[in-house]
């Protein structure tokens, strides 16, 4: 097997950011932990005091609550301004008015989010660039096949000592191989960013129901327990662990496994198979993420982002609903057809992830040793039909 791809020597250059190393140099501008004492220095509070500014880049269902956890501890924070923006990509209701006058109006995204305030020091705004000026911690949480656009119309505007946190949960696949969404941040705006992934289906966070999540960081463990406290309510235990890649990487993998358990649902297969094929997921995802990125810790598949997302997933998740409707079709509908059907405006992560995992398994010549992520693939492109999920050894891609 073609281990040795063309570009597997840039994910070992990679992972060595992640891995624990001396103190970095002053010219390690992302990852210095002395970087996080100016971010308090960004804008004055009443008694002369400097204070950190949040903005969320999103506005969906995890958006809204993200920035929901954050604006119930900005009021409490005497470091954080009490104002939250979110930036919402605007919409124009059937009742003829734009999404953010609404949110801004009645304090809850009725279409994303109904029934849930935000918070009234969250401000909307639909202008990108104008929601995140002056903010220095960005919080992302959108589909992360928007994520290249958001980046570029940034690109250049965020200026100064700036923090950012990836919610997102997807990667974006190149000609010189897969680039995590927290890489891509880093890259194209020139800040650090650590990265938020759970066992968190945001309608149930959003009614206070308890729940945990993983922070991954790099270098900065301040810099991580900032954003622990930023998000952790009573209902919302936040842990930091020092392992970007392997949080980031069991955020975006988990989605495939949703996918393939779904499928498992609409084929009324029951629970004994449901839970093979989410061990065979689980054990798939740890693989492929210590191939891409050495550094990834064993240790944290058993955190929140690992573990107990693919638990939470596979059984509730939107990504097993909508695969599970697939099945129940024979495949005969499109996962575009039933994603505009049941989602009302959201997107699915599995269905182009598995995509992009296929090609980077497709590239580096390792499809034999990850059998269900490429029939997952397979399945979701009619290449195979449903019922070969419990037979993925038997095909080859």
């Amino acid at each position: 097997m073609r281990i040795r791809s063309s570009f597997f020597s840039i994910f070992l250059l990679s992972s060595s950011s992640s891995s624990p190393s001396p103190s970095p140099s002053p010219s390690s501008s992302f990852f210095s932990s002395s970087r996080f004492s100016s971010l308090s220095a960004m804008s004055p509070g009443a008694n002369g005091d400097f204070k950190s500014r949040v903005t969320v880049v999103g506005s969906g269902n995890w958006g809204s609550v993200a920035a929901k956890l954050i604006a119930s501890n900005a009021l409490k924070l005497p470091s954080f301004h009490d104002e939250v923006r979110m930036w919402v990509f605007e919409e124009v209701l059937p009742n003829g008015e734009k999404l953010t006058d609404v949110i801004n109006k009645t304090n809850e995204n009725v279409k994303y989010l109904p029934g849930i305030k935000l918070g009234r020091n969250v401000v909307a705004d639909p202008d990108l660039e104008n929601a995140v000026k002056e903010a220095n911690m960005l919080v992302f949480v959108t589909p992360h096949q928007f994520m290249g656009g958001i980046c570029k119309k940034l690109k250049g505007k965020v200026t100064g000592e700036v923090e950012a946190i990836s919610l997102v949960k997807g990667m974006e696949v190149k000609k010189e191989g897969p680039c995590m969404i927290s890489s891509l941040i880093s890259k194209e705006l020139g800040i650090n960013s650590c990265v938020l992934m759970g066992a968190n289906i945001a309608n149930e966070i959003a009614v206070e129901k308890f729940s945990e999540a993983t922070v991954g960081y790099r270098e900065s463990r301040e810099i991580a327990d900032t954003w622990v406290q930023l998000f952790s309510t009573p209902y919302f235990m936040v842990t930091p662990v020092h392992d970007v890649e392997g949080v980031e990487l069991c955020g975006t993998l988990k989605n495939v496994v949703a996918i393939a358990a779904g499928f498992v649902d609409g084929l009324e297969m029951g629970n004994n198979t449901k839970a093979a094929i989410m061990r065979i997921g689980l054990r798939e995802m740890r693989a492929l993420s210590k191939l891409l990125f050495p550094s990834v810790k064993d240790s944290t598949f058993f955190e929140s982002c690992g573990v107990a997302d693919v638990i939470t997933t596979c059984l509730g998740g939107r990504n097993r609903r909508v695969a599970e409707a697939f099945a129940q079709s024979g495949g005969k509908r499109s996962f575009d057809e039933l994603e505009a059907e049941m989602l009302q405006g959201q997107k699915l992560q599995g269905v182009s992830t598995a995509r992009e995992v296929y090609e980077v398994l497709n590239h580096c010549g390792w499809l034999e040793m990850f059998p269900l992520f490429s029939t997952v693939h397979q399945i979701c492109t009619g290449r195979l039909k449903p019922e070969a999920i419990v037979h993925y050894r038997d095909h080859k891609a």
